[in-house]
């Protein structure tokens, strides 16, 4: 019987690709939005099926859930890949962009989780495929909001993995480095304060080196690549990095005075 995967935020980037992967791996695909009427390209593909889901929104999550099991009978994976990212000075963040890239990116992921552990437990198999990122694991100038969220990813999934693994469920984390996608620009938010200027020369200096390493990049399709091989590996590695040349080894071993040093000279070069 064929396998099925259930991915979050898959209109664009990591998602629509990790859609295609699979279903040219011979799975089906739910690929869920809180717009599926836009997905016409999608929509088209054979054993690909767009479903409405807003992870902020728990009714949302529990109906995508009921209409992937009546399509398709059943849900071998969930990709929890739906997020953005508050970029800018942290003073000037609204409390509502704060409560909102938390809604997103945390409490989202965890509704979702939340929401497909009872199905996963009565069928004693599953995995649970956490998109944190690179800045999970070290930081990076004005994505103090978004790397915040990203560390509970990373404290969640790993002790979540310890209750979960006695009904034979696998919890990975992936974590991209630099991925050219639309993120800088779709997936962004700036925080702005009337008045505040103080951070301006920062943040022009700052930006624009971050976007770069993006431009760069590979695309979504390595993401996507990482993905299935975590949950097709057979094992229980927890964590699979990609593109991070070698940067999360160089945070480990290096001392936090020398490792800023290399962080602020390649962003404030």
């Amino acid at each position: 019987m064929d396998k099925v995967i259930l991915i979050t935020g898959a209109s664009s980037g990591i998602g629509k690709e990790t859609a295609k992967l699979f279903q040219a791996k011979n799975w089906k695909v739910a690929a869920t939005m809180r717009s599926p009427e836009k997905a016409d390209d999608l929509q088209r593909i054979a054993d690909v099926e767009c479903f409405r889901l807003d992870v902020t929104d728990p009714a949302s999550i529990e109906k995508a859930i009921a209409d992937v099991l009546e399509k398709f009978g059943r849900i071998d994976a969930v990709l929890n890949n739906a997020g953005f990212a508050v970029v800018g000075s942290f003073e000037s963040a609204t409390p509502e962009q704060i409560e909102r890239q938390y809604r997103t990116n945390v409490f989202g992921l965890m509704n979702v989780t939340r929401a497909i552990l009872p199905y996963f437990r009565e069928q004693k198999r599953g995995f649970i495929v956490n998109v944190a990122s690179i800045g999970g694991r070290m930081t990076f100038p004005l994505y103090s909001l978004y790397n915040s969220t990203k560390w509970a990813v990373e404290g969640f999934s790993e002790s979540l993995q310890y209750e979960l693994e006695q009904f034979n469920i696998r919890v990975k984390i992936i974590e991209p480095g630099p991925i050219k996608t639309d993120f800088y620009d779709r997936s962004e938010e700036l925080t702005r304060k009337e008045g505040l200027t103080a951070y301006d020369w920062f943040i022009d200096r700052a930006l624009p080196n971050m976007k770069k390493a993006g431009e760069t990049a590979p695309d979504g399709s390595v993401v996507a690549a990482a993905v299935y091989e975590a949950v097709t590996d057979g094992t229980k590695k927890l964590r699979y990095g990609v593109n991070t040349k070698g940067i999360l080894t160089a945070r480990r071993l290096l001392p936090d005075w020398a490792f800023f040093r290399v962080i602020k000279s390649a962003i404030l070069k």
